[in-house]
């Protein structure tokens, strides 16, 4: 198991006084936190679960145009309420070990997975040798925890896809999406595509969207002919492909959950950015396109929580959980402010969900990040970016400004380099003051667990 570092100790000790210091002198609109449960998030201490808190491309610039709009620029976000927060750096590298500074979701999702970084694209497997590496959660299951994996995107996409597959290249989502990973088809001998991965390593909770790949049938092997469904089923999955459905399952037996045939639809909707701007708009609050019946990011949380918890009940060990709010970064990829905004807004009450039962359960690591910033920017009224931009009115009247020009206007806005928030509390949150490396949070939670 890995011990604190003398200088996380002695900075964890050190930041004890500045830390209620700064806790007792916050005013109504910061962080919510007492001083004891401040200085309780600096002990180290093994915990019983772990719940990761992943937004997609949320950079601070996204958590910022979101406070601003729903909460007000003095007013606080869920996840602005953690007791400790920092920094972490999400560069991938080439094959060759050299730094790639923009990383994808695949690169970035595996470095938090498995402690390694590695080349865009790639699912948890080396930069250069192209061989599987041991993902926390597969470590998690070995040590006899229950596992969970929810997100809004496709759950064979990169985010969900780095904690219990390995492949090649992100594409390779089903078993007919295969072209470009040879090497891990069935018929060569490898794990198969990320949907038969997932539900092979039978993940006690995989909650999202992506019903298309996993409609795909299996061409070869013992599920040939088969679709995933239809395999997952076989594995003793029950499931489930809408919120009443997720509502009646019961613990014991793993769930699939497919609440859409892709990604599963925003919550908002509104005016993407353009070039010269928009008249100034509110957020439209919903979608004509969302099923009524499709469970929100808070829904599929609780859920999870709930079924997880029931399953360890009388374990020693408890469960580690991750959940993704996805379309953060696929509205930001899109300029559309409104999609963006209503996806962080629905991520951070899924943030409330997970501390909420930390607040009850303080045994539990609760830590929020992201793995990549991206385009927007919240500039002035006056300016005239050369790209897209959009004026939007915020819950306090006021008008405000967001340019996206990370691209061409007309190609997908893009990633960018910058470091981005991480935030935690419970035992060794300390771990994620200061600047640290994604990759360190791979230890963060195998030391948190206590994982061999």
């Amino acid at each position: 198991m890995h011990r604190p570092s003398r200088r996380h100790v002695v900075t964890a000790t050190a930041l004890v006084a500045a830390t209620a210091a700064a806790v007792a002198v916050t005013t109504a609109a910061g962080a919510s936190d007492t001083r004891q449960q401040a200085q309780h998030a600096i002990k180290g201490g093994k915990a019983k679960n772990v719940i990761l808190l992943i937004g997609d491309g949320m950079g601070d610039s996204e958590i910022t145009l979101a406070r601003d709009y729903v909460a007000g620029a003095n007013g606080r976000l869920n996840m602005d309420g953690f007791p400790l927060t920092g920094a972490y750096t999400t560069y991938a590298v080439h094959a060759d070990g050299t730094p790639d500074y923009v990383t994808d979701s695949a690169a970035s999702g595996s470095g938090w997975a498995t402690g390694r970084k590695t080349v865009n694209g790639r699912i948890s497997k080396t930069p250069d040798t192209d061989k599987a590496i041991p993902t926390i959660l597969e470590l998690a299951q070995k040590n006899g925890y229950a596992t969970g994996s929810v997100t809004t995107a496709e759950l064979t996409d990169a985010t969900p896809a780095v904690l219990a597959s390995h492949a090649t290249d992100r594409s390779c989502q089903g078993p007919g999406d295969m072209v470009k990973c040879p090497t891990d088809t069935l018929a060569k001998g490898g794990p198969g595509s990320i949907a038969e991965q997932s539900v092979n390593h039978k993940v006690d909770v995989l909650l999202g969207g992506g019903k298309q790949r996993f409609d795909q049938k299996v061409t070869d092997g013992t599920y040939k002919g088969l679709t995933v469904t239809e395999q997952a089923r076989k594995l003793g999955y029950q499931v489930v492909t809408d919120n009443a459905g997720l509502k009646g399952v019961k613990a014991g037996k793993p769930v699939l959950g497919l609440f859409a045939p892709g990604n599963v639809p925003t919550e908002w909707t509104g005016k993407p950015a353009a070039r010269g701007g928009t008249d100034p708009q509110r957020c439209v609050t919903g979608n004509a396109n969302r099923p009524a019946a499709t469970p929100t990011l808070a829904d599929s949380a609780t859920k999870a929580i709930e079924l997880l918890e029931a399953k360890q009940k009388h374990a020693k060990q408890g469960f580690f959980l991750q959940i993704e709010g996805a379309s953060i970064d696929k509205q930001d990829h899109a300029a559309d402010p409104c999609g963006q905004i209503g996806e962080t807004a629905a991520f951070d009450r899924a943030v409330k969900v997970a501390r909420d039962y930390a607040a009850k359960h303080p045994d539990t690591l609760v830590v929020t990040t992201a793995d990549h910033g991206h385009t927007s920017q919240i500039v002035p009224l006056e300016a005239t970016p050369p790209g897209l931009s959009s004026t939007l009115v915020t819950n306090e009247g006021q008008q405000l400004k967001v340019n996206y020009s990370t691209n061409t206007p007309g190609q997908s806005q893009e990633h960018t380099g910058t470091q981005v928030r991480i935030a935690a509390q419970g035992p060794q949150a300390y771990r994620v003051l200061g600047v640290t490396n994604q990759t360190d949070l791979f230890t963060t939670i195998r030391s948190a667990l206590g994982l061999r």
